[in-house]
């Protein structure tokens, strides 16, 4: 797959993640699709390291979708934690 593709997928797969997770996030969704791109590799990654499957087998395939899908929450939900508390500590 191509880097087109995989930008594509994280895009959408970040989109999934944020509906899957609703809430105020202290980024925009500049940061979301960051996210979804990353958390897509990281998905893809994992699958690999954990499972010892290739899960970039393509576009279409399931396994691809949800490696992506994961890999997304997984890192939606760390920066959430990082940095929810912050913004609201902001009273002066």
């Amino acid at each position: 797959m191509g880097i087109i593709a995989w930008i594509l997928i994280g895009l959408l797969a970040g989109f999934i993640a944020k509906a899957l997770m609703p809430g105020k996030d202290p980024g925009g969704i500049i940061i979301t699709m960051l996210i979804g791109i990353a958390g897509g590799l990281l998905g893809g990654w994992l699958g690999k390291v954990i499972f010892g499957v290739d899960s970039i087998d393509g576009f279409f395939d399931l396994s691809t979708w949800v490696a992506a899908i994961v890999g997304s929450v997984i890192l939606l939900a760390l920066y959430r934690v990082l940095t929810g508390n912050k913004r609201h500590h902001r009273h002066a």
